[in-house]
């Protein structure tokens, strides 16, 4: 496995039956915490015995057993996506139960091992660090910046117009900042420099 974290393109499912339990493992792309409980809610099926879920995103971490016994369910989960290389993502394991106790091992196999076979079939991209820069531009120069800086993947989030020319705010993966930044005091021929926002 390589050192670099993914999360998923789209949201995606994978069941299992296990000794007559039904698990849907249900994961999707998040970027906050709020978001992934959003998510928890929105396909948490009220009707099944448990909905447990685990989430991480950077260094935040959350996960919920829903009523199985401690250390069962959302701990596995958890590790599932880290066992998996993912991150800024949600995992919800819904089980409908079957009458048949599995014991806590058989339920951390379970839980466990159905969120990761839903991670291990979704679709990945990499995650990649992105950077908010600030910048001054002159009226001139403003279409060419905007092109030459569209070409490293910066988006502009924000354009303030004044008297003396426009204040931009960009967005743009960590990799290319400096060559950003080096692009911008090239084409303002040394008048304006980036500087790093947040």
């Amino acid at each position: 496995m390589s050192d670099t974290l993914h999360t998923l393109v789209a949201a995606a499912s994978h069941s299992e039956d296990i000794r007559k339990s039904r698990f849907l493992a249900q994961a999707a792309p998040v970027d906050t915490p709020q978001h992934a409980l959003t998510y928890v809610q929105q396909v948490s099926d009220l009707s099944a015995t448990h909905n447990c879920w685990a989430y991480r995103i950077g260094q935040d971490y959350r996960f919920n057993d829903d009523g199985e016994p401690g250390g069962t369910a959302g701990r596995p989960i958890l590790q599932a996506i880290e066992g998996q290389g993912v991150g800024r993502v949600v995992v919800v394991v819904t089980r409908w139960y079957g009458g048949i106790k599995l014991g806590a091992g058989g339920l951390a196999r379970a839980y466990g091992g159905t969120a990761a076979e839903c991670l291990r079939l979704a679709q990945r991209v990499p995650i990649v660090t992105m950077i908010r820069l600030g910048v001054r531009c002159d009226f001139p120069d403003l279409a060419r910046m905007k092109a030459r800086l569209k070409d490293l993947g910066a988006d502009v989030e924000q354009e303030t117009f004044d008297a003396t020319g426009v204040t931009l705010h960009l967005r743009l993966p960590h990799d290319v900042v400096e060559d950003a930044k080096a692009r911008i005091v090239d084409i303002s021929r040394g008048r304006h420099e980036a500087y790093e926002l947040d």
